[in-house]
C-alpha cells in the first residue's frame, strides 16, 4: 500500500530512544538548501520517485561540498604528480580509498543527525577536555597549513592568466569573504554547488590527454613502480593524507547539524555524501589520467615541479586549453578548500563547550544515560 505524502512526519529519536534527536534547540526547524525547503512537519516516507527526487535536491548539499573541497590545491597537485611521474600505476591507491573516505564521512553524518552537535563538542562530552582541546588544537593546526596551501594554489592558477601574485590572494579572500558573510545559508550552499560543478572541467582535460582504457585499467593492481623507496612511499602516504583530511570530518558533522538534517533524513544525506565521494574520485582519477597521458613520451614526464609547470607543460603538449583547464581546477578547489577550512574553524569554535554549574537538561551531548555531561 504506497504511502500517503500528507502523513505525519515520524519523529527523530536518539539512540537512547528518548527525546528529540537535535539536542541544540538552534538546529531545529525547517531545512533551506540550495534547491528548495523542507518543511519540519514534511513526512520522508514515500514511494513516489518524483517526491523523493524532490526531497534529495533539498538535502544535497554537505557531502557534495565536503568531497569537493577534497581536490582542492594539494589534492590537485598530489594527482598531477601521480600520473606525471607515474602514470596509472597508482591507480588502485585513489580505488582503495573511496570505501574508506566513505565510511568516514558517513560516521559523520550519522552523529551529526543522531546527536545534533558537532564533531568536536562530541569530543569534549564523550572523552574530557584533555582530549578535546587536542584535538580541537591539532585541527587548527593542520587547518593553518591547510588554508596557506590554498591561498599557494589560488596564485599559481590566477598567475597562469597572468594575474600578479597580490591581487590573485586579495581579490580571492575578498570574495571568500563576501561569500560566508555576505549572505544566508542558502546563497553560500549555492555558490559552493556551482563551484563544485565547476571542477568537472577536470573530465574535458583528460578528455584531450587521450586515455588509454588497458593502460588505465592496469593500474587498479597494486605495484610499487621502481620498487619499494622513500619517494614512492611519501607519495602514497601524500595520497591518504590529502584524501582523508581531518577536518573534513569536523566540517560536514557540523554542516549537517546546520543545515538541520535529522535521523529522518539520514539516508538521503548518505546518498549526498556517496555522491560527493564518487566526484571526488573520478575527478582525482581524471587528473592523474590527464598527467600521465598527456604528457607520456615527453620531457616533462618524470620531472614533476609544481603545478604551474605541469599546466604550461599540458598547454604545449595537449593543446586545447589545457593548461588552462588545470588552472581552473585548481582554483576551484582551492576556493573550496579555503572556504571549508576556514567554516571548519569557525565551526569548531562555536561548539566548544563552555562550563556550567547546572546539570545537564538536553541541551549538552550525554556521553552515556544517567551520567553529567562532562562537558560541564
Amino acid at each position: 500500500m504506497a504511502v500517503d505524502d500528507a502523513a505525519p512526519a515520524e519523529p527523530d529519536a536518539t539512540a537512547e530512544g528518548a527525546g528529540p534527536a537535535v539536542l541544540d534547540p538552534q538546529h531545529a526547524g525547517d531545512i533551506v538548501g540550495a534547491l528548495g525547503t523542507l518543511r519540519q512537519s514534511e513526512a520522508a516516507n514515500t514511494r513516489s520517485w518524483r517526491r523523493k527526487l524532490r526531497l534529495l535536491l533539498v538535502i544535497i548539499g554537505p557531502g557534495l561540498i565536503v568531497m569537493g573541497g577534497g581536490n582542492d590545491a594539494g589534492g590537485v597537485q598530489v594527482y598531477a604528480q601521480m600520473g606525471q611521474d607515474y602514470g596509472m600505476k597508482l591507480l588502485w591507491t585513489l580505488i582503495l580509498l573511496f570505501p574508506v573516505l566513505f565510511c568516514c564521512q558517513e560516521m559523520a553524518v550519522r552523529l551529526g543527525a543522531v546527536s545534533g552537535v558537532g564533531h568536536g563538542r562530541l569530543i569534549y562530552a564523550r572523552f574530557g577536555k584533555l582530549w578535546g582541546t587536542f584535538s580541537v588544537a591539532d585541527l587548527f593546526v593542520i587547518n593553518a597549513v591547510t588554508i596557506v596551501i590554498e591561498f599557494i594554489g589560488v596564485e599559481q592558477s590566477l598567475s597562469f592568466f597572468g594575474l600578479p601574485d597580490l591581487w590573485a590572494v586579495i581579490l580571492s579572500a575578498a570574495l571568500l569573504f563576501a561569500v560566508m558573510a555576505g549572505g544566508t545559508y542558502r546563497y553560500w550552499e549555492r555558490f559552493l554547488i556551482a563551484l563544485v560543478i565547476a571542477n568537472f572541467v577536470t573530465f574535458p582535460l583528460a578528455y584531450f590527454a587521450h586515455p588509454s582504457v588497458t593502460s588505465s585499467v592496469s593500474g587498479a593492481v597494486p605495484s610499487l613502480p621502481g620498487g619499494l623507496n622513500t619517494t614512492t612511499l611519501l607519495l602514497i602516504v601524500a595520497v591518504v593524507g590529502t584524501t582523508i583530511e581531518p577536518w573534513q570530518l569536523f566540517f560536514q558533522q557540523s554542516n549537517v547539524v546546520d543545515k538541520r538534517i535529522t535521523p529522518r533524513w539520514v539516508n538521503y544525506e548518505r546518498f549526498d555524501t556517496g555522491l560527493g565521494v564518487l566526484v571526488e574520485v573520478i575527478g582525482a582519477v581524471a587528473l592523474m589520467a590527464a598527467c600521465a597521458f598527456g604528457l607520456a613520451h615527453t620531457k616533462a614526464f618524470g620531472n614533476f615541479a609544481d603545478l604551474s609547470s605541469t599546466a604550461a607543460d599540458l598547454q604545449r603538449y595537449v593543446g586545447h586549453g589545457a593548461g588552462a583547464l588545470l588552472a581552473l581546477a585548481t582554483l576551484n578547489g582551492s576556493l573550496i578548500g579555503a572556504n571549508l577550512t576556514a567554516l571548519t574553524i569557525s565551526y569548531t569554535l562555536g561548539e566548544c563547550p563552555e562550563r556550567c554549574a547546572t546539570p545537564c537538561t538536553g541541551s549538552h551531548v550525554r556521553p552515556r544515560p544517567s551520567t553529567a555531561c562532562t562537558a560541564c
